[in-house]
């Protein structure tokens, strides 16, 4: 009679844990086509106390599942004082799950999160989250066959029926849309004269960038922006001023004057934005998420040279957010595409509910081709 190999639960405690827990999504997708990798200075980063300035609020541990010597799974936690405290709720997160198709592996790792959040006073667990909202969030439900973004995470089909049968529902879905960038003469022209109407009525500009020494400012405004605009959608808690400057940082070397846009008003303020970037997952997959030491020649390239467009961040003051001002954001990322050849456009993930978002894709030809959710588990 063969040995029963048990599974083992540890925490990550060491460097070379991390390292084995952020890579694990390699190892597990490796035949995958339609993973891609993020990139994985971040997600090291991501679990530095002293690089994370999350942890100022937050408690986090990570675990690995081990079975004959070998990792079969992963699973973070986050506490998030920042965001109970505004939502009024007593909830755990958890983060960046993988695991393989076996119930004893994920059993074992969604036990390990939901003893730390007993331990620690929640009464219910709810993810997959990060620590901020501009962290990947959502379990894809649909659109296996779909490539992913950096931005998001890639899970194999049998990670819902697990979660269901650990007790897991639904509490929230996002929607990814996958846009057709119009090259018709009637489409753009329409775009355009829109663009003029809003920006002469509004006395709105586009504010004009020379080199990347212009980015910084625009960007920190970018995150202010962010904690008004996103304020009220799920999950979310302002980002401080070391938050703002370490994403900023994060998304400076993606910026294209072409395919980035920021509006301001009469007295400079800004008061809208949209911030896009050539794929860089063809790029990313070929290094397995890691910019050294070649990776960088290939993610540079393809921000060069791209028939696809990610769309990240757009955002709009609530006092503008009646006047078109999308107009103006689409009309300049459109005209950036057509100076590249960009021919698609891929959305990061939606509120389902967020029917202004989603409106100002009606313009356009679009597919909603992938669907991710937050998962609530009440604890007894």
């Amino acid at each position: 009679m063969g040995a029963i190999c048990m599974i083992e639960i540890r925490e990550v405690k060491t460097r070379s844990e991390l390292k084995k827990f952020v890579n694990y999504p390699n190892v597990l997708y490796k035949d995958v086509p339609q993973y891609i990798p993020a990139m994985i200075g971040d997600d090291l980063d991501d679990w530095n106390p002293k690089k994370n300035p999350a942890f100022s609020y937050c408690e986090a541990k990570c675990w690995l599942a081990w079975r004959d010597g070998q990792v079969v799974g992963r699973i973070g936690a986050i506490l998030s004082k920042r965001a109970n405290e505004k939502w009024g709720l007593s909830r755990m997160r958890f983060t960046q799950v993988d695991f393989i198709d076996d119930f004893e592996v994920s059993s074992a790792l969604f036990k390990a999160v939901e003893d730390f959040a007993r331990e620690k006073g929640c009464n219910e667990v709810h993810g997959p989250l990060g620590f901020t909202d501009l962290d990947r969030e959502g379990m894809l439900v649909e659109g296996f066959d779909r490539r992913s973004m950096f931005i998001t995470y890639y899970n194999f089909p049998y990670y819902v029926d697990h979660l269901a049968r650990l007790g897991y529902v639904k509490d929230v879905d996002w929607v990814e849309m996958l846009i057709d960038v119009p090259y018709d003469e009637h489409t753009c022209t329409r775009m355009d004269k829109l663009a003029e109407r809003v920006m002469r009525y509004s006395n709105l500009h586009i504010a004009e960038t020379k080199s990347r020494r212009d980015y910084p400012p625009l960007i920190e405004k970018v995150f202010r922006l962010v904690n008004t605009a996103y304020s009220d959608l799920y999950g979310t808690v302002p980002l401080d001023e070391r938050q703002i400057r370490r994403y900023a940082k994060k998304f400076i070397p993606l910026i294209n004057p072409e395919l980035a846009c920021f509006v301001l008003d009469e007295h400079d303020e800004l008061v809208g934005f949209g911030v896009s970037a050539p794929s860089m997952a063809k790029a990313l997959k070929k290094s397995h998420g890691r910019l050294f030491p070649l990776g960088w020649i290939g993610v540079l390239r393809a921000l060069k040279v791209n028939d696809t467009l990610d769309l990240f961040l757009v955002a709009v003051t609530p006092e503008y957010q009646n006047k078109a001002v999308n107009a103006i954001l689409l009309n300049h990322v459109l005209k950036g595409c057509h100076k590249m050849g960009i021919t698609k456009a891929e959305t990061g993930p939606q509120l389902e509910t967020n029917h202004k978002v989603q409106s100002q894709w009606n313009f356009f030809k679009t597919e909603q081709h992938k669907r991710r959710r937050c998962f609530l588990k009440k604890l007894d």
